[in-house]
């Protein structure tokens, strides 16, 4: 391989982690609802319209996973668990900006709105 296939390869690989980790529907929106702060998990569900308890549950999980969000467990009666962005989730501030303001444009393009 060469220099320009070489540098290819790797923003091949480097997209393709990152869209592993915001793929689907409901990760950019309970990360982009994160960014508003800490969350109990019914705040979360209530931000987000449409998202299933089990799907919810899963979706923490996976970016807990890769460290784009924490859990926190609060020994109180009952049991309060706080989900909140990590270091690595803040990261994410430009391109959750880009992803909005593309979107503002695409409704303008293509919605009319």
């Amino acid at each position: 391989m060469n220099q320009k296939e070489d540098i290819c390869q790797h923003k091949l690989m480097v997209t393709r982690d990152t869209l592993e980790v915001i793929q689907g529907k409901w990760r950019i929106p309970i990360i982009i609802a994160l960014t508003f702060g800490e969350k109990r998990f019914g705040e979360l569900q209530r931000d987000i319209a449409d998202i299933s308890p089990k799907m919810l549950s899963q979706e923490l999980k996976a970016l807990e996973t890769n460290k784009i969000i924490t859990r926190t467990l609060y020994d109180s009666m009952p049991v309060t668990v706080e989900y909140s962005l990590t270091p690595l989730g803040k990261s994410m501030k430009n391109l959750l900006n880009e992803i909005l303001n593309w979107g503002v444009h695409f409704r303008k393009e293509i919605i009319g709105k």
